[in-house]
């Protein structure tokens, strides 16, 4: 039986921005995950996906995850700053890689007094010779398939049951063809990029601030989002138009966008550069935005889902889980499920591309009833500093064998 240890990164995850609604609750938790097997019992094999050879019998329900905050998934709750949808990760499949509009996360709603879309504008000004605007129905003109790619915020942890992470496929302009179009001065070789930032109401979990700034070589693969699985974004999502790095954390992918500023080497970070220094892993609190690394999503692993299968008289179990991240395919992962244990591979694991994510199993036997720990690892070649501090560890109970 797995013993409890706390994370190692518990200033991390006592970061306000970070936390759901509500305290933990294990019958609570239990009783929710009981429900959802139900749900998922009655779905069937196509929800499940196939068995396992190496496990095979029939799909019993999961085995629920222990200490994570209960988040309600596909729903949003509170408003602008406070707002959060999560996504329900648990439904991620090999067949499903793609998350529907109404169940992608929400980190921060849209403001009561947004303005009405039809008349919306991006400037481009600060260090170039004339400034100008750019209005949403030349970019929505303009917008051309962008591709399917993952986005994760910052500040995605067990508290919010890991439902901060979700792949879209995209519609946009690329930012280079609005870059390349102003007339910038010498020197400006930096970009900051806002979104409307204005509320009805003061916010008890985050700070206003909805800026980034970048060196323009960052936004060569940036895009200005018109679009999300073939629909026009939704107002929670940065309608009419919001910034997408692809391999980089939503806290810079700036919604609602409607300035475009060329600034000075010199420019000190926007307030949500500071409020995510943490959560982006910078070193301390830089001073100037140049001393800021690139927020990009280091690699990453997480199991989704227990399942439990029954066949001939025994239980069996699949762990199902993703990878993502990083710039590099990842050549190995293994999985570990007590801190006394030793890694074993995940056989049969192959990432061919970081973006959006890699779907594994791994066929599970248990050796006594109780709570077991699970953490992944990667190979070491590539940077994966989250995992490595266990912020994606996850407690799984199992009470069957």
């Amino acid at each position: 039986m797995a013993e409890r240890h706390p994370s190692s990164a518990a200033g991390y995850l006592k970061d306000p921005a970070c936390s759901g609604a509500g305290p933990s609750r294990r019958g609570f938790l239990r009783g929710g995950i009981v429900s959802a097997a139900g749900l998922l019992m009655g779905l069937g094999r196509a929800f499940a996906g196939p068995a396992d050879p190496a496990i095979g019998g029939e799909f019993a329900g999961l085995a629920p995850f222990e200490d994570e905050r209960v988040a309600p998934a596909g729903t949003l709750v509170g408003s602008e700053l406070d707002g959060r949808l999560y996504t329900d990760i648990s439904r991620i499949s090999a067949q499903r890689r793609i998350t529907p509009n109404a169940e992608f996360f929400v980190r921060t709603a849209a403001s009561r007094l947004l303005p009405s879309a039809v008349a919306w504008k991006i400037a481009v000004d600060g260090m170039v010779e004339k400034p100008a605007e750019v209005g949403i129905a030349q970019l929505q003109r303009a917008a051309k398939p962008k591709g399917v790619h993952l986005m994760e915020c910052a500040g995605n942890v067990a508290l919010t049951r890991f439902g901060l992470i979700s792949v879209a496929d995209w519609t946009g302009v690329p930012v280079s063809e609005i870059l390349g179009e102003a007339k910038r001065k010498p020197g400006a070789a930096w970009v900051e990029i806002s979104g409307f930032d204005e509320y009805s109401a003061p916010s008890h979990t985050s700070v206003s601030g909805a800026s980034w700034i970048f060196p323009v070589d960052a936004l060569k693969a940036a895009f200005l989002a018109t679009g999300m699985n073939g629909q026009p974004l939704a107002p929670d999502h940065g309608a009419p138009i919001r910034l997408v790095i692809p391999g980089w954390y939503g806290a810079a992918c700036i919604k609602w966008v409607n300035r475009i500023s060329f600034v000075e080497e010199g420019a000190e970070p926007s307030s949500q550069m500071v409020e995510y220094a943490i959560r982006t892993l910078q070193e301390g609190r830089p001073r100037f935005a140049r001393e800021y690394a690139p927020a990009t999503v280091d690699a990453a692993a997480l199991p989704v889902r227990v399942e439990k299968w029954i066949g001939g008289g025994k239980v069996r179990y699949r762990v199902l889980g993703i990878a993502w991240g990083g710039v590099q395919p990842v050549a190995a992962l293994q999985i570990r499920f007590n801190p006394e244990e030793t890694f074993v591979p995940v056989a049969g694991f192959r990432q061919a591309k970081t973006d959006p994510w890699t779907v594994w199993t791994y066929a599970w036997s248990p050796s006594a009833p109780g709570d077991y720990r699970i953490r992944m690892a990667l190979d070491t070649a590539v940077k994966a500093r989250k995992l490595d501090l266990g912020l994606y560890d996850r407690t799984v109970h199992i009470s069957e064998i």
